[in-house]
């Protein structure tokens, strides 16, 4: 709003301002809801990649052409590169979100189906808000931790009935999985209030491309390839959606509404997922797997609805 000053009068006089801007909020919501449902699309595109990749191949290749795609965007823009301190937290992102994440559900999706694995990863909402109290310091309520709990131990009880009575080698991964995913959210949510949300991301995978580069030659040497329509589009998905432009979307959000409440927004991602499951995949759901995710979903949501 302007304002002017009389010769005679100094009170202020107001002129007309411009409409208000967009809440950023509501901006910031939009952005992490975008990123979820790139997201929930990862499983059935790596399935699908893994019908012409091997895992390795699939996880390095996917990588390479990320960074390939950040790289341009960094040089083109030319931007600067990040302070001293910033790299230590880009290190975290990219060894859980480009390097972690992708190649321990890429393994878990060799043997598990793409239903079971969304609802075990179910669990990242969770895990991401846990990770992100240890770093903030910030202590939610009573009602919020039992609810999460409940949440979880839907989760687990699933994994648990459908590998007969005891976890599988997938389900290691998938927590894994889990666990520096979670790592690599918080710290790039926090990153995205001290630069662009493209640019924490560019930034991780051009900082993996020495490791992304040397795996990526030394698995497509020693794991068979066949181009077919179906890798050719899972791999260009995971690679340019999945692993740049969701993360974009995601991180920026992050910076807007804060990292527990946007990783409650990916409560969606399960559910999303399954519907793909069924489309793309032609997978049958067990019973126990919409029940579930439903199940973590009012669990969840009713930690969004608690104070703190």
């Amino acid at each position: 709003m302007k304002l002017e000053n009389s010769a005679t009068d100094q009170k202020p006089i107001a002129v007309a301002a411009p409409p208000a801007a967009p809440s950023g909020r509501a901006r910031g919501t939009l952005l992490a809801a975008l990123g979820v449902v790139t997201f929930s699309l990862t499983f059935p595109s790596t399935a699908w990649g893994l019908e012409g990749f091997g895992p390795w191949s699939l996880v390095g290749v996917r990588s390479v052409l990320a960074a390939v795609i950040a790289g341009a965007g960094l040089l083109v823009l030319r931007v600067r590169v990040p302070e001293r301190r910033h790299w230590s937290g880009l290190a975290v992102v990219g060894a859980g979100v480009v390097l972690g994440f992708p190649l321990l559900t890429t393994l878990a999706l060799r043997t598990a189906t793409t239903a079971h694995s969304a609802v075990v990863v179910g669990l990242l909402p969770l895990t991401t808000a846990a990770y992100s109290v240890l770093r903030t310091g910030a202590r939610p309520s009573r009602t919020f931790w039992i609810a999460a709990c409940a949440g979880a131990a839907a989760v687990v009880a699933f994994t648990v009935q459908q590998s007969g009575g005891a976890l599988t080698r997938a389900d290691v991964y998938l927590f894994g999985a889990l666990l520096v995913c979670a790592a690599g959210y918080t710290e790039g949510g926090r990153l995205a209030g001290h630069m662009p949300g493209w640019q924490v991301i560019a930034w991780a995978l051009v900082l993996c491309l020495p490791v992304t580069v040397t795996g990526a030659g030394v698995a497509l040497s020693a794991e068979p390839v066949r181009l077919t329509a179906h890798a050719v589009i899972g791999l260009v998905w995971v690679a340019a959606v999945s692993t740049f432009l969701g993360l974009l979307l995601w991180y920026k959000g992050m910076s807007l509404i804060g990292i527990p409440k946007a990783s409650q927004l990916q409560l969606a991602q399960p559910l999303l997922t399954l519907v793909w499951s069924v489309v793309l995949l032609g997978e049958t759901l067990p019973v126990a797997a919409p029940v579930t995710a439903a199940a973590v979903l009012v669990c969840i949501a009713v930690t969004q609805r608690t104070r703190g």
